[in-house]
């Protein structure tokens, strides 16, 4: 594996071969100023594989470029990758995404945790050079660094919930690559397997605790007990039908009919048994096969994997979101509902519970899944200004005032979604065990919502593909360049007037230096590719 002096050396040359000699639209350089900045926020604990000093360079061969008008919107962008960088580790074993900087007690080998395995490969998917994704999945699905484990599968692949198979088709989306999803299609079906035997009750639907959810100490749950969560269900259906479509494509028809009935059986449970019809929500069954008397954020994940079906009134969960006695907060939103006796936001015992704070993570699902709704959903509960706020009001949110008086872009652990202040942190902080186990926390996505939320790039099979930005109605312009999309360099140029880009009025969308469409107003476009 390469060490932190060779990286740029050996790896730069063949990166800008691979990128091509088109001419973007965006001049990289105008952006050096905001990593320049953060190299210089505080100081560089622990230096990964990638180090600060390298990471400008390797960001200028590997990320799509992007500006806006919304200064902070910009940053938190280049923010993200320069954090998201930080996480690829080296190993032994080929590149790993870490969540954690810094080592933490219940990971593995490598600190290797797979809790936010799925939001690595939607973000990671953007890169031009592969490798590191491709090594990640290889960890977990093929070698996980243990010799002798059935199948491959890391020994610690189901310490948490997870949604490796869909996230093998959110790399297909963006590469076209039929055969590497292929490769995999055994080690999904051992996955899947697995979690039949390990979580799959006689109704048909999993269990699972809410701290192997990722979601230690929420308001439906407790870390022992065996609760039926909209989470792992919506996980697994989209598990399910991600296998079912790479069975079509291996052509081993009977595999993905097994999975698709396996997917719509979920489906229907999901609709039929987690959907509240007097809360209008998706909720927590109980042990009792009661409805946990609280809406939670994890009631939105069944939109990310596109399970809820069109034209049953579903949709209506979605009001809660922009509600302040709902899911809406300053610095949110939340994940369980304000209006409930159950919303606390205290600083005792664990500092890391779910039963009010915002987190990154469950806003990175709940945001996709609203882009989701917003491009394939007939409905009238939520509207794409509620879009652009929401991820307006998670940009702002990535910050942090230092002792000085400096405030800076960050990204943490959990967040009070009345103050913004890092709640882990302060609780460390304050009983003196502070140690920075959250600092730069690679636990959520954000690049991926700018480019398939924001810019409205929606990546899918064939040889077409939309463009629907949800941006900000106000915003004259923004552009999004060089994007790798199916071999190909995309790039998306929104420019009211034509003045700040000078390549006319409108939307227009580019492949290969090329235009492909264009459009008058912001909307829909579908694009051929070229």
């Amino acid at each position: 594996m390469l060490n932190r002096r060779d990286f740029v050396a050996l790896t730069a040359p063949a990166i800008l071969s691979a990128a091509g000699e088109l001419k973007p639209l965006l001049d990289a350089e105008q952006f050096r100023h905001h990593v320049d900045f953060f190299n210089s926020m505080v100081p560089e604990d622990p230096v990964t594989t990638i180090p600060n000093a390298h990471a400008w360079e390797w960001m200028l061969v590997n990320i799509p470029f992007f500006s806006c008008p919304d200064t902070a919107t910009e940053q938190i962008y280049y923010y993200r990758w320069w954090t998201y960088r930080k996480a690829i580790e080296a190993t032994p074993v080929g590149y790993i995404i870490t969540e954690f900087l810094k080592k933490v007690s219940h990971a593995g080998e490598y600190n290797a945790l797979s809790c936010a395995l799925g939001h690595h490969v939607a973000e990671g998917r953007w890169l031009r050079d592969r490798t590191y994704i491709d090594d990640d999945i290889h960890y977990w699905l093929r070698s996980g660094g243990v010799a002798n484990v059935p199948g491959g599968l890391a020994k610690n692949l189901h310490q948490f919930t997870g949604w490796v198979a869909w996230a093998v088709t959110d790399l297909l989306d963006v590469r076209g690559d039929n055969a590497a999803a292929i490769a995999y299609l055994d080690a999904l079906q051992a996955d899947y397997t697995q979690w039949e035997q390990e979580r799959l009750t006689p109704s048909g639907l999993f269990w699972q605790r809410d701290v192997s959810d990722g979601m230690e100490e929420s308001a439906s749950g407790g870390r022992k007990v065996k609760n039926i969560r909209p989470s792992i269900n919506s996980c697994m259906y989209g598990n399910a039908a991600a296998i079912a479509r790479i069975a079509e494509l291996a052509a081993k028809p009977d595999v993905a009919a097994g999975f698709r009935a396996k997917a719509g059986m979920l489906r229907q449970l999901v609709q039929q048994k987690l959907w509240n019809p007097e809360a209008r929500f998706f909720e927590t069954l109980d042990e009792g096969g009661q409805f946990a008397p609280v809406r939670e954020a994890i009631g939105y994940t069944p939109w990310y994997f596109q399970l809820p079906e069109k034209g049953k009134g579903y949709e209506d969960a979605w009001k809660q979101l922009m509600d302040p006695q709902g899911f809406y907060a300053p610095y949110g939103p939340t994940t369980t509902e304000r209006r409930s006796p159950l919303y606390k936001l205290d600083y005792q015992g664990d500092d890391c519970k779910w039963n009010g704070p915002a987190w990154p993570f469950a806003t990175t699902i709940t945001l996709r899944g609203l882009a989701n709704v917003l491009n394939a959903y007939p409905q009238n509960a939520i509207s794409r200004a509620d879009y652009a706020k929401t991820l307006s009001i998670y940009t702002h949110a990535q910050r942090l005032k230092l002792d000085d008086g400096r405030v800076i872009p960050w990204i943490d652990e959990n967040q009070n979604p009345e103050t913004g202040e890092w709640i882990a942190r302060a609780m460390k902080i304050r009983k003196g065990t502070f140690y920075g186990r959250g600092d730069h926390y690679n636990h959520s996505a954000y690049c991926d919502l700018i480019i398939t939320g924001l810019a409205g790039l929606r990546p899918g099979a064939g040889d077409t593909f939309d463009v629907n930005p949800l941006a900000d109605a106000a915003w004259d312009w923004f552009c999004l360049d060089n994007v790798p999309y199916h071999g190909r360099a995309v790039s998306i140029v929104w420019d009211r007037n034509g003045r700040k880009f000078g390549k006319g009025s409108g939307l227009a969308v580019y492949v290969n230096g090329l235009q492909a469409a264009r459009r008058n107003t912001i909307g829909r476009l579908t694009v051929r590719l070229t």
